[in-house]
């Protein structure tokens, strides 16, 4: 399977609970399983970009939507919440296939490729029922280089993604004080250093045995 850096057309961020994001980088997760958010409704998820940082959130996360072998993580990661208003992100990741169903009997045969339990799937698959259940297999990366950012109010509420000029960006670019083409050539960096500094979660050929037995899973 051909190397992937998804970085370097990266120019987004997907939000998911912080736990998720945690199984996305140990590989104990590979796929999303997505409806959308409250300001997503009507159209429902879309998958806007196919290369994509993930942003770990720490809203709405408990123990009661995770699987047994997987709630104590949820401590850990709790332990690492933001502090001072910053976060971070520590992973990206590149979409190899999306797949929109609607019967729930698919769910139980997706049951381990994701850390979420049977009652917290089944709500979000009933959750705005005129819409599919949108099934994104990923390939992800862990980044050596972390970004930093401030939580601006600009981050928060119910959407999936975020552009990444909100995310780099300071209050002194967003009050326009820093020329424009500074500020793009700044934003160009931060995402040129941490381009060519990260790793797969599998092997090539883990990740070809993945996708094969996936899409059986789904093509069933």
């Amino acid at each position: 399977m051909e190397k992937i850096k998804p970085i370097a057309s990266t120019t987004a961020a997907l939000k998911e609970w912080a736990v998720v994001c945690k199984a996305l980088e140990e590989g104990r997760q590979v796929i999303l399983l997505r409806k959308g958010g409250i300001m997503e409704y009507r159209k429902g998820f879309e998958v806007l970009h196919s290369d994509f940082f993930l942003y770990p959130t720490f809203e709405h996360q408990s123990k009661e939507s995770l699987q047994p072998d997987y709630v104590d993580n949820l401590d850990i990661v709790l332990q690492n919440a933001p502090v001072n208003n910053r976060n971070r992100i520590t992973s990206c990741a590149s979409v190899v296939q999306v797949k929109g169903i609607t019967d729930k009997s698919v769910l139980a045969r997706l049951e381990k490729y994701h850390v979420w339990n049977d009652r917290y799937i089944n709500a979000r698959m009933s959750y705005n029922p005129k819409r599919p259940m949108n099934v994104l297999l990923l390939r992800v990366y862990k980044m050596n280089k972390p970004l930093q950012f401030d939580i601006k109010p600009a981050l928060l509420g119910c959407k999936s993604w975020i552009p990444i000029q909100l995310l780099l960006s300071d209050t002194s670019a967003q009050g326009g004080e820093e020329p424009q083409q500074q500020y793009k050539n700044r934003l160009v960096s931060n995402i040129d250093m941490v381009k060519d500094d990260c790793q797969p979660v599998f092997s090539d050929t883990e990740f070809t045995e993945i996708v094969a037995e996936l899409q059986e899973v789904l093509n069933r």
